[in-house]
This record gives structure tokens, C-alpha cells and sequence, in this order.
């Protein structure tokens, strides 16, 4: 009876302390729990783009429009700044990863018909910000969004995935040899499809296989100087995937003759 009597007061005790909370702090947790929510909604961020979208594809297609498709490094690159002019479309959204990315492919990517699209994407799964993963999901995710692309005659640039040491907010991951095995997949998968495939982390590797000194600020996001970098590269490979033709590719299960394998991607170093 004794210990009933200790929890109830306990719990009492509890309720009264959550009572006497400021109103700011309970409006801050009152929010907080708004925005899970909302993230819990819209899991892939479908609304983010939503309106934009609808009014970008009630036009006709662009053949000069090239959407970059991916996470944070994406969305904070200003294109208008390293592309005056052109008519390239950011489709970036932070935090992530390649499941989230894909469930959003069609709305973001393929309703705009665009020319080329460039997919810079996975640095979250390896920071397993959707929780823990492989890299043959990671594989699978990426190989969809490229069979999406081809079936809408869109062109691919399949973009390596950039240096980095460590995450700051996922500081017990090391994800160097999962990059580095990542990205030699990326290249022989390019190579198979026939895709332009862009090398960013030939170019932006630095000391312990992190980004070069100067290029970042955290070691994950690219400065002014890493988007220099990336936006010479970038814009290479998106003038070559421009020239190229896009097959049709086999349906899936088909396991007739194969032609002779595409030419050996363009790749941007």
C-alpha cells in the first residue's frame, strides 16, 4: 500500500511540475509535436514542391530545363548564381534519404519533363538519418529513379556521393568505406546504363577522405568555393548528357539476347 501511495504522489508531483511550465516552454514543445507530426504525414515531403510543380508542368516542355534532384547539399545550392539564365529547376530537400527520394521521383522529377536530371543523393542513408540500411538499398533506390528517368526519355547524371570524414550530428557513424564503395558502384553501374556519371569526389577529397580544406564549413555541406567547384563539373556533364540519346530500355524479367553494352559513360572529373 505504501509503494501505491509513493507512485501516486509521485505521479501527482509530476503532473503539478508540468503545470507550472512557462508558457513559451509549453508552446515550444506544442509546436515541436505539430511538426512530427507533419513530418509523419508527409513522410517523402510530397507538399514541399506541390504547387510549384503544377505550375512549372501546365507549361510546355522545356528542352533546356535540368532538374537537380537530392537532399540539403542540393537545396542550399543557389543555381541562379552558378547558372544565370538557365532554366535548371532545384529540387533539393534536406535531410533526405534515397526511400524518400524515390516515393517524390515522379512529382518532382519526372511531371516537369525535364531534359537531364542530376541525382545527388545518399549521404543521409549513410548517416542512416531513416534509420539503419544497406548499400544494396541504396543501390536499388538509385537504379529506380535512373528506370524512371529512362521511361520518360529523361537523361541521367548520377552523381557521387561527396568526401566526408564524419557527420557532426552522427558523430559514432565512419562513413568513408561506405562512400568510397558506394561511389565505385555508382561508376560501374553509369558505365552498364550508359549514363553520364559525376565525379565530385575525385575533385573535393581532401585529407583522411573528407572535404578539401576551404571547401566546407562542417565538413558535409559545400561553401561558396565547394558549389564552384561542383557547378564547373555539374555543368559538363549536364552539356554531355544533353547530346546523348536515351534507349529504351528491356522490360524487366526479359531475359532475351542482349545487344552490344552502351559506350563507356562520360565521366567528370
Amino acid at each position: 500500500m505504501r509503494k501505491i501511495i509513493v507512485l501516486m504522489a509521485a505521479l501527482l508531483g509530476g503532473q503539478a511540475a508540468a503545470a507550472q511550465q512557462p508558457p513559451a516552454a509549453c508552446e515550444a514543445l506544442l509546436q515541436e509535436r505539430q511538426a512530427m507530426e507533419a513530418r509523419l504525414r508527409d513522410w517523402p515531403a510530397l507538399g514541399r514542391y506541390r504547387e510549384s510543380n503544377a505550375r512549372l508542368a501546365a507549361g510546355p516542355r522545356d528542352e533546356s530545363r535540368v532538374v537537380f534532384f537530392g537532399d540539403s547539399i542540393t537545396e542550399f545550392w543557389n543555381l541562379g548564381e552558378f547558372f544565370p539564365g538557365k532554366a535548371y529547376v532545384n529540387r533539393g530537400i534536406s535531410g533526405q534519404t534515397t526511400p524518400q527520394l524515390l516515393l517524390r521521383f515522379r512529382q518532382d522529377v519526372g511531371a516537369l519533363k525535364p531534359r537531364v536530371v542530376v541525382i545527388l543523393a545518399a549521404t543521409n542513408d549513410i548517416a542512416e538519418n531513416t534509420g539503419p540500411t544497406t548499400l544494396a538499398a541504396i543501390e536499388d533506390n538509385l537504379m529506380s529513379m535512373a528506370e524512371l528517368a529512362a521511361k520518360q526519355e529523361i537523361r541521367v547524371v548520377l552523381a557521387s556521393v561527396l568526401p566526408a570524414a564524419r557527420y557532426p550530428w552522427k558523430p559514432e557513424i565512419q562513413p568513408v568505406e561506405k562512400i568510397l564503395a558506394l561511389n565505385a558502384w555508382m561508376k560501374q553501374y553509369a558505365e552498364q546504363e550508359g549514363l553520364v556519371h559525376l565525379d565530385y569526389y575525385a575533385a573535393m577529397a581532401g585529407e583522411k577522405q573528407g572535404l578539401k580544406a576551404g571547401l566546407s564549413e562542417d565538413g558535409v555541406h559545400p561553401n561558396a568555393a565547394g558549389y564552384a567547384v561542383m557547378g564547373r563539373l555539374a555543368g559538363e556533364a549536364i552539356a554531355r548528357a544533353m547530346g546523348k540519346s536515351v534507349s529504351p530500355r528491356k522490360p524487366l524479367g526479359d531475359s532475351s539476347p542482349t545487344a552490344p553494352g552502351p559506350a563507356r559513360p562520360v565521366v567528370v572529373r
